[in-house]
């Protein structure tokens, strides 16, 4: 064979290959993942805010080019790809698209989706719907996410894929899809909250009973979940913070663990621990096998703690349940809005308080200004759970110490003037330049 057709058979041999591998690839990708970019465009308020934008055919969503869009050294830079799609009025959809960004500063408010809903006149229907950006990846893409039910009336839907206020950054879009999906139904779950103060008691064993009793009344009521106090292990006793404390796993998880787990159910309670030579302020999720699934540390402290020698905390953990995402504040937490609003950007869809006592203002405005649900177990301020709005829903009492309630996570707060407010906050609260201390 000479070298010639030696070469050319090489040659053949590795297109093959190539195009099998591409036809593997593309067997991969479902249909509706699948973009077609003649139904796209480029579009901004005006022409001095434009970033550069352009289809990427070298950066790729596994087979796919991808939409780019950066600042260009411009700081007013606002702009996005968008593409009108036929939607059923009423029918459920699951958006979803995917990004990765670079030398962005702030991604939440930089980069975003954002779907209009119009009928068939060409009248938008209801506010803008900011899908959420969950912290799900794929192969280093971030994930922005989310179900609609379709309004009725409405006939299409403008995607719109943005980018702006960032001059150094750059963002590529790739892996949008807009499907049909299933009714997701309902997402219920029953949240209990326990309102007991000790007296005299003689330590940590006697507390963890008189609870423990409470939570089989939780249990008995079908609670998925139940919030008991800040402290509950040293409150009434003689205890201090650090006599208090205890190593996490120990005898007060282990208690709370056999009750969680003959009942099948999850625990949010505040004890002090102890790990080396630090003390913390700190809340245990207990999971329905009786584990400890969760561990926080009370992040901001009072005067009073940090003179008892307590450690702050230094992160705002979320924590996955069978039932949805959970984040938890202690006591002075609830005193700034930070907190919170990080757990909710987490994807917190309730929070747990466990709280000594404090301002029921603040609660209810932790509660509403992220538009969560908000459950409070206190000694002097109230023992509640709280809807979206910041209103308590049912309050646990001296006569009725036990209180339970049913919600719906799939149930969204629409105002009327808002639309869904919650997804709107990241995308439009103040930027960390303007909220820098000078």
């Amino acid at each position: 064979m000479n070298m010639k057709r030696l070469q050319n058979l090489n040659f053949s041999l590795i297109l093959f290959i190539g195009l099998f591998v591409n036809w593997v690839c593309l067997a991969q990708v479902k249909d509706h993942d699948i973009i077609d970019f003649n139904l796209w465009k480029f579009g901004s308020q005006r022409a001095e805010l434009a970033p550069i934008n352009h289809i990427d055919l070298s950066f790729l969503f596994k087979v796919s080019p991808t939409f780019y869009l950066a600042g260009g050294g411009n700081d007013l830079a606002n702009g996005w790809w968008y593409s009108h799609m036929n939607v059923e009025p009423l029918a459920y959809y699951q958006f979803q698209v995917y990004y990765k960004a670079k030398n962005v500063e702030e991604e939440n408010r930089c980069i975003l989706a954002r779907i209009l809903w119009f009928d068939n006149a060409g009248n938008q229907i209801n506010r803008a719907e900011y899908p959420f950006t969950s912290k799900n990846k794929i192969e280093g893409w971030n994930e922005i996410k989310q179900a609609y039910q379709v309004p009725k009336g409405v006939t299409n839907a403008k995607i719109e894929l943005v980018y702006r206020w960032d001059a150094d950054g750059e963002v590529h879009f790739g892996g949008f899809s807009l499907h049909k999906n299933d009714d997701p139904g309902k997402r219920l779950v029953r949240l209990a909250t326990v309102n007991h103060r000790p007296q005299n008691s003689s330590g940590t064993d006697e507390n963890l009973e008189q609870f423990g009793a409470l939570v089989e009344q939780a249990a008995k009521q079908h609670a998925d979940i139940v919030c008991l106090p800040e402290g509950m292990t040293m409150v009434g006793t003689d205890l201090d913070y650090v006599s208090a404390s205890e190593s996490v796993p120990g005898p007060s998880t282990d208690f709370l663990g056999q009750i969680a787990r003959k009942n099948n159910m999850y625990i949010v309670a505040g004890i002090m621990e102890k790990k080396g030579e630090a003390v913390f302020n700190a809340a245990v999720l207990i999971d329905r096998n009786g584990d400890v699934a969760g561990l926080y540390h009370k992040a901001s402290l009072p005067r009073e703690e940090i003179d008892g020698g307590v450690t702050p905390g230094d992160s705002l953990p979320v924590f996955e349940t069978d039932f949805g995402k959970i984040g938890i504040m202690i006591c002075w937490d609830v005193t700034f809005p930070e907190v919170a609003r990080t757990l909710t950007a987490k994807g917190a869809e309730i929070i747990f308080l466990p709280i000594w006592g404090g301002y029921l203002t603040l609660a209810k405005a932790r509660a509403l200004e992220n538009q969560v649900y908000l459950v409070s177990s206190s000694y002097d301020m109230e023992s509640a759970i709280f809807d979206q709005e910041g209103e308590i829903i049912k309050e646990a009492t001296d006569d009725n110490p036990v209180t339970v309630v049913e919600v719906d996570l799939n149930d969204r707060k629409y105002w009327p003037w808002l639309g869904d407010f919650k997804n709107r906050i990241p995308r439009e609260m103040p930027s960390k330049k303007a909220l820098r201390l000078e």
